[in-house]
């Protein structure tokens, strides 16, 4: 078997291992034959997908005795719908998968989630592996359980916790990826330097620009790190009473920046987070909670990697507005007791959850954003004396 660094999700009798390493989609029947024994296994990926990686997923399988079932589904953010859920579970129904199948979802972000939500509605819940294919499902999305779809209330509100019995993990296969879907997913990798390992952070500073070029050992590195970092917060707190909640950096402000885009494509996940994430950095500093050094100091890493930073970088931002934007972040998942709680920062690597955020302040920031040169460090802006945005004023 290709060597593979083997990281556990410590969830007792509910533990998983993540497999990693360059060329394990060749090996992905070994290892759920290792995992599961002989399954008949139903492949669940999207079009773009479909054209590189379904084929030797399917091979892989079959070479380890697995009888093979393929589902196909639509490529994009739209796909985590109603609509396209109930076309996954008649096709699994329509197949009759019993108990003995496992699904496999191959793919990113989008396919992890409405192939794991299938899984676990399906007969009240089947074993399914995660294979992802995009950076920020291998460093994010796929580990963890978290299954999901959107509706017009917004993203990822209907959906269940459901760990994934194994996810494989090949590093390779990141060299098919548009360099826009690197870019996207790179923002996650970030988000774990950001939230609690500032020497990470520092460590993106130096090799950032290597894992986006395709270096393999920067990338595996990466890849390794986040999955690491991910496992132990997931093993400390699989549904989200308290740490996990930090894994949402930046997604507060990034899941309604998506849902006012309309899932059309034009804003990436990983995009929206990294938009996000500067926000939330401007809002903690605003706050006089985060030096304005460690906010222009994430802007300057951005900027180099060319990584969106400001609403205005979005095509057709300039018809939005504050208001809107705040609405949407009312529907978040996090929303207790009528208010909405923010993932902050007091600087690079130590992030904390908070209710007490005044909407005026959330409103400044995304004004601010709004009205921004993309990607360039935008003047400072003031409220009730308190100054946001370049180093010279730091906190």
């Amino acid at each position: 078997m290709t060597s593979a660094e083997t990281i556990r999700v410590d969830l007792a009798d509910r533990g998983y291992d993540i497999l990693v390493g360059a060329g394990m989609m060749a090996e992905l029947g070994y290892a759920i034959r290792t995992r599961f024994g002989v399954r008949r296994a139903f492949i669940v990926t999207d079009e773009q997908v479909a054209k590189h990686w379904l084929e030797p997923a399917r091979q892989a399988l079959s070479a380890a005795g697995c009888q093979t079932e393929l589902i196909v589904l639509p490529n994009g953010e739209a796909a985590k719908s109603f609509a396209q859920l109930e076309r996954l579970l008649d096709r699994l129904l329509d197949a009759r998968i019993g108990r003995d199948g496992v699904v496999v979802a191959l793919g990113g972000g989008v396919v992890g989630d409405l192939a794991g939500f299938a899984a676990a509605i399906t007969l009240r819940g089947l074993d399914y592996v995660q294979v992802p294919t995009t950076l920020l499902s291998q460093v994010d999305s796929s580990v963890g359980g978290k299954t999901a779809i959107n509706t017009r209330h917004g993203k990822n509100l209907v959906g269940s916790f459901h760990q994934p019995g194994l996810v494989v993990i090949d590093t390779a296969v990141l060299d098919t990826l548009p360099s826009r879907e690197v870019l996207a997913g790179y923002a996650e990798v970030v988000k774990y330097g950001l939230i609690r390992d500032s020497a990470f952070f520092d460590w993106l500073e130096v090799n950032g620009a290597k894992v986006l070029a395709g270096d393999p050992e920067a990338r595996r590195i990466a890849v390794v790190e986040s999955c690491r970092a991910k496992a132990n917060i997931v093993a400390a707190d699989e549904r989200e009473t308290g740490d996990r909640a930090l894994l949402n950096f930046g997604h507060t402000f990034g899941h309604a920046l998506e849902a006012e885009a309309g899932f059309d494509g034009r804003l990436l996940h990983g995009e929206a987070v990294a938009i996000g994430m500067i926000l939330a950095l401007d809002l903690s500093h605003l706050m006089n909670l985060c030096p304005g050094q460690d906010v222009d100091r994430v802007r300057r890493h951005f900027a180099r990697v060319e990584l969106p930073m400001d609403i205005a970088s979005i095509a057709g931002s300039n018809a939005w507005n504050a208001p809107v934007l705040i609405d949407h972040m009312r529907h978040d998942k996090k929303v207790l007791q009528g208010r909405m709680r923010f993932i902050m920062a007091r600087c690079i690597g130590e992030a904390f959850v908070t209710a007490v955020v005044e909407e005026d302040v959330v409103t400044a920031v995304l004004k601010k954003s709004l009205t921004a040169t993309p990607n360039s460090m935008t003047p400072p802006v003031k409220i009730s004396g308190v100054t946001v945005g370049t180093a010279s004023s730091g906190s």
